[in-house]
């Protein structure tokens, strides 16, 4: 937590993030987040959820059923000097009758730096499938 309070990095703040939903740790997970009214979280099917209050309370009703165990995969970035922008696969775990499943799903992570250092800004998630597990299309290849 420390490193997102004074600020750290994108990736830092992204661990937290993370790990925050392992742990159920609503403190650590708001921490995350920028203090401006216009953030955005959106979870899979679900509506645009805008703001500190609305994003606290979404958490908040997911810890009550206990952790989140989602783990960042395949992640692509694009950093700049005040933004960057992190899309990846979580990997969630998921029980169910038939004992542990993992289901996958497509997420946007935006962080901007602030003056209180870098912090999540949206948080933008989709259903995947077990095929988003491995990228579509070629990393284009850098020659010297």
């Amino acid at each position: 937590l420390q490193a997102a309070i004074v600020g750290g990095t994108p990736d830092d703040v992204e661990h937290n993030f993370y790990e925050a939903l392992h742990n159920a740790d609503i403190e650590q997970l708001m921490g995350c987040w920028a203090e401006e009214d216009d953030i955005v979280c959106i979870h899979p099917g679900g509506p645009r959820l805008v703001g500190q209050g609305a994003i606290r309370a979404t958490f908040e009703n997911m810890f009550a059923n206990g952790s989140v165990q989602a783990h960042p995969e395949r992640i692509h970035k694009i950093d700049s000097l005040a933004s960057a922008v992190h899309h990846l696969v979580e990997r969630v775990e998921v029980m169910t009758p038939q004992g542990k499943q993992q289901a996958f799903v497509i997420a946007t992570n935006v962080y901007h730096k602030t003056p209180q250092g870098w912090r999540m800004v949206a948080h933008h998630t989709s259903p995947g499938t077990q095929h988003d597990a491995v990228d579509v299309g070629v990393k284009a290849q850098v020659l010297h």
